[in-house]
């Protein structure tokens, strides 16, 4: 199901399962949620940039306080999106969708 979230999103459009990560940038900053096997593993793009989805970070979520994403996790997003937002102004400009 990720790949094809993020397949939407390449085409302008936002899989249902598709949510805001909280705490960081409003509806620009997505997740998606998928379980295979017993686990549940977190995808996580920006579609900030006009013409580009950059995805962030995925990862496997062991966390055992609920569906709180941990904290190492989402500043490893933050560290990502940082660089996104240099390539992004290196190769494309300074526009964002926003």
């Amino acid at each position: 199901m990720m790949g094809v979230a993020i397949n939407d999103a390449q085409n302008g459009e936002e899989h249902p399962a598709v949510k805001a990560l909280k705490g960081l940038g409003g509806r620009s900053i997505l997740e998606v949620v998928d379980d295979f096997d017993g686990d549940t593993y977190r995808a996580v793009y920006t579609v900030r940039f006009a013409g580009v989805i950059y995805v962030l970070h995925c990862f496997q979520k062991k966390s055992k306080k609920g569906r709180e994403t941990p904290k190492h996790e989402i500043d490893l997003v933050t560290v990502r999106l940082k660089a996104a937002e240099a390539h992004y102004r290196e190769n494309y400009g300074k526009g964002t969708k926003s």
